[in-house]
């Protein structure tokens, strides 16, 4: 499969079975993304950080193979809530989870969705705002792509990142979240995660090769450059 940033929390996940968008922003958080295409677009909450699926065209080349029904016709399956979902032979399952470390009573409700798509499993964490409970380190359990906010202020900081990273043993962790030259959000640089997981140097890269054959052994953090 091939991972791309697009910025904030939105990846592009392109795979044998079709494509997944995460959380779209809306174009104030600073991103330019142009057009988007996909299969199936997952949403951890209702902000326009992470909601703004209007704009995301179905993929043209999977038109033929959508249902006669149409349901999936005219946009993309959204996903925006916990539950099992069998798209196009695409797993997503939704966890429940919170924005906050005061189960929801600041900034309400988020949703993790693992993600298993050619033979891998992937874990975008949305806006998380809390410390995994035992429950969530079990349904997350097999996660080896792990998409975790970093940057603190409406979400987890940088020291809770870590820990969480400990504690889930992915293969991969892709840091998103953060502030960037051109994001809008009040939020903290990658530089304090870098000190927490003791990256020597980062070199970011434009987009990720991921097979399952070329999964590391033991956990490796890759920063990602955003589309530009």
């Amino acid at each position: 499969m091939e991972i791309i940033w697009l910025g904030h929390s939105c990846f592009r996940i392109k795979g044998k079975q079709g494509t997944v968008i995460t959380d779209p922003f809306a174009p104030e958080f600073g991103y330019k993304t142009g057009k988007l295409e996909a299969d199936i677009v997952t949403v951890s909450h209702d902000h326009p950080g992470h909601n703004s699926t209007a704009a995301i065209a179905p993929v043209a080349s999977n038109l033929a193979a959508l249902p006669a029904d149409g349901i999936f016709c005219s946009r993309p399956k959204v996903v925006h809530a916990p539950g099992e979902y069998d798209i196009a032979n695409i797993w997503v399952t939704g966890i429940p989870s919170f924005h906050d470390s005061e189960n929801g009573a600041r900034r309400g409700k988020n949703c993790i969705y693992l993600i298993q798509i050619d033979d891998i499993v992937l874990c975008h964490l949305g806006d998380i705002g809390h410390r995994l409970s035992t429950q969530q380190l079990q349904d997350l359990g097999g996660a080896e792509v792990l998409f975790l906010p970093v940057g603190g202020h409406s979400t987890i900081d940088a020291a809770v990142a870590s820990e969480i990273v400990r504690a889930v043993d992915p293969k991969l962790v892709i840091p998103m979240h953060y502030k960037t030259a051109a994001e809008t959000s009040p939020l903290d640089t990658l530089d304090n995660f870098s000190k927490q997981m003791a990256l020597a140097e980062v070199t970011a890269q434009a987009r990720l090769s991921v097979t399952r054959n070329t999964l590391p052994d033991q956990t490796r953090v890759v920063v990602m450059d955003y589309a530009r």
